[in-house]
């Protein structure tokens, strides 16, 4: 049996019973049409594949990477299946079986040092969390700015990454202003060295927040690990499984990771006023330091997001009471909150902030401990080069690696 065809016809039976389920797909096509023309299949079925599929690794012939790399995704295929099902998976293990992480509440005494570093960042008698509103309008950027701010960054974020991780020659994004939607920003890799990337407006982008978006969504993140990784482990080592991207796998973990470290791996320290530069040709006044010195005070607040997801489906708490905790802490307005609600509560998305945060951790750790002489660019390019997995990380943090 060639089990890495049945692992990507697996997932995109997923794509039947959820839409969005495969975040791109760009293998054979023939194995598309026959999934669409077979009927609907049932999810504990397809949990029940899973788990066959995975006890029939050890008898294939791939490689123990290859075949640690689908152990994991096949584990976040089985649990989706068995949610699907309406079988009860306490939403801890749900998370750990997804993303090959195990996750706790975060320390509110972190959140308040992070509170007071932003309170010394933004002095005045008014409160805190006006005073941060305030800061926020003067950094939002005019909606009819927004495209052009996007581009000018893209622009220069490629040069950047070009030049330091390399991409194919005929690479290109094409930029999309939408509305409604329950994220920020998002990927959507069509095959060949091309991406749409599609940003929502809704949320009032700052010129602070936005080189990070471009820098996640394109260069050097998702588009450049979805370039990067067609051009080595499919196009030369012919390892079909990574044709498929499947939401709700530690491939999402790893990918938002690397995609929030995208901006450190590209610019590094001094990235405000590399934006403000940048920004200033479009007529946009930014304060560069002060936004990243903000940034990295509020670097104390990860953990939030994560909170009020375990609130929201491990505790029972109500969508009002969350919509509090994450005004409180993160110094949000209400919309914001709202917003962020929303996501939390999406079925497909509810335990996906769990990538940005543990994402963010892990990979920042592991990039951190890297080898005495290893450049933080060659670190890095082994994240969008290699399959991993986050138990992969955890055991090369242990040994040394």
């Amino acid at each position: 049996m060639d089990v890495v065809r049945e692992y990507l016809l697996l997932g995109l039976r997923f794509d039947r019973l959820v839409e969005g389920f495969v975040d791109s797909y760009t293998g054979d096509p023939a194995l598309r049409r026959q999934v669409d023309n077979e009927p609907v299949p049932g999810s504990a079925a397809l949990a029940r594949r899973a788990g066959e599929l995975r006890a029939e690794l050890s008898s294939s012939d791939l490689s123990e990477p290859r075949a640690q790399f689908l152990s994991a995704h096949l584990t976040a295929l089985e649990c989706s299946g068995r949610v699907l099902a309406g079988q009860h998976v306490g939403f801890v293990d749900e998370v750990a079986a997804y993303f090959d992480v195990a996750i706790g509440p975060g320390d509110p005494d972190t959140y308040r040092q992070a509170h007071s570093q932003i309170d010394q960042l933004l002095p005045g008698g008014d409160p805190l969390t006006d005073r941060l509103a305030s800061y926020r309008n003067r950094d939002e950027i005019p909606p009819e700015r927004l495209e052009a701010a996007v581009q000018a960054l893209s622009s220069a974020l490629r040069d950047r990454v070009r030049t330091a991780y390399g991409l194919p020659p005929e690479e290109t994004v094409h930029y999309e202003v939408v509305t409604d939607k329950p994220w920020s920003g998002f990927n959507y890799y069509l095959g060949d060295f091309h991406s749409r990337v599609a940003i929502n407006a809704d949320l009032g982008h700052r010129m602070g927040q936005l080189p990070h978006l471009v820098a996640h969504e394109s260069y050097p993140g998702h588009h450049t690990e979805h370039c990067r990784k067609e051009a080595g482990l499919v196009r030369r080592q012919l390892q079909a499984e990574h044709t498929i991207f499947l939401v709700n796998t530690p491939q999402c973990l790893m990918a938002e990771g690397l995609a929030d470290l995208g901006l450190p791996a590209s610019v590094g320290t001094g990235w405000g006023l590399w934006a403000e530069e940048i920004l200033r040709d479009l007529g946009l006044r930014m304060d560069g330091e002060l936004a990243e010195r903000l940034e990295a005070a509020s670097a104390g607040l990860l953990g939030v997001r994560q909170d009020a997801a375990l609130m929201l489906h491990d505790r029972g708490a109500d969508q009002a009471e969350v919509q509090t905790y994450l005004q409180r802490w993160l110094l949000v307005p209400e919309p914001r909150a709202r917003q962020m609600v929303r996501f939390l509560s999406d079925p497909l998305w509810r335990a996906y902030t769990t990538t940005y945060v543990e994402g963010y951790r892990l990979l920042h750790a592991w990039l951190d401990a890297r080898p005495a002489g290893q450049s933080l660019s060659r670190r890095y390019l082994r994240l969008l080069d290699e399959p991993l997995i986050p138990s992969t990380l955890r055991a090369e943090r242990v040994d040394g690696s």
